[in-house]
């Protein structure tokens, strides 16, 4: 088991990342991550992260299980940017990789990242996906014929099912409150994993994001828009309320 002490210290493997108004802290449960007073002039973030800086190390490989409580300061209707925990590959400019995830993520609007059909592009999921799968990359020559179609309510129904199995896109909506404590797990299998809250799967036996990837947990004041039909938008969130994600007993098996 990772130790509040262990993160807060920096200890190998863990980072601690803070920006603009975001602070990580120990609180009388284990950590929290907290921005305050925040506005879209400046991106605000408080994240721990057990990936390595020099060439971007991401430790964590399957099989594997991760187990967490958590809680959060507002509902999913008041939360204001992103939040979450889980297991990502870090894409970013420096590390131009196609994304990977299998975690809890939540987005407020006007995020709309409608991934799964059925599924709405905000709020707070249970989520996989691996977009690097060869299923994937054989469909990026198809892509600027399928977005126009995909425009129209018919196309989109008959096109995105497919679409969605090849890049591994697997979301489930949660509906317990997020201000109260919960037991979250990650069961990262070689070929299938399992999302679980309370000892119930939320998202059970679904295909693996192949790895390697890293943990991070952490809360934001971001949005982010990815649709299939072909909208794309970032931009930043007033949040001038404290908000925080508190954590305790996170262990890796």
């Amino acid at each position: 088991m990772s130790t509040i002490r262990d993160i807060l210290d920096r200890q190998a493997p863990w980072g601690i990342y803070e920006a603009g108004e975001g602070r990580v802290a120990a609180s009388a449960a284990g950590l929290r991550m907290t921005t305050r007073n925040v506005t879209a002039r400046c991106y605000s973030d408080a994240q721990i992260h057990d990936y390595r800086l020099r060439g971007l190390h991401l430790p964590r490989r399957p099989p594997l299980r991760i187990s967490l409580r958590a809680r959060f300061s507002h509902p999913a209707h008041a939360l204001r940017g992103t939040a979450g925990f889980g297991l990502w590959n870090y894409p970013n400019l420096t590390h131009p990789v196609l994304p990977q995830t299998l975690w809890f993520f939540f987005a407020s609007p006007p995020a709309a990242m409608e991934l799964a059909l059925g599924v709405p592009g905000h709020g707070w999921k249970a989520a996989t996906m691996d977009t690097g799968r060869p299923q994937a990359l054989t469909l990026l020559p198809f892509a600027p014929l399928a977005v126009p179609l995909m425009r129209s309510y018919a196309g989109y129904r008959m096109l995105w099912p497919g679409i969605q199995r090849c890049v591994g896109v697997q979301e489930a909506q949660l509906h317990s409150s997020m201000t109260d404590w919960h037991d979250y797990e990650i069961v990262w299998g070689e070929r299938v994993s399992s999302l679980l809250v309370d000892g119930v799967a939320v998202l059970d036996q679904v295909p693996s994001p192949r790895g390697p990837l890293c943990f991070v947990a952490w809360v934001d004041n971001q949005y982010l828009v990815v649709t299939p039909q072909g909208r794309f938008g970032w931009g930043l969130l007033d949040a001038p309320e404290e908000q925080w994600l508190e954590t305790s007993d996170l262990s890796f098996g």
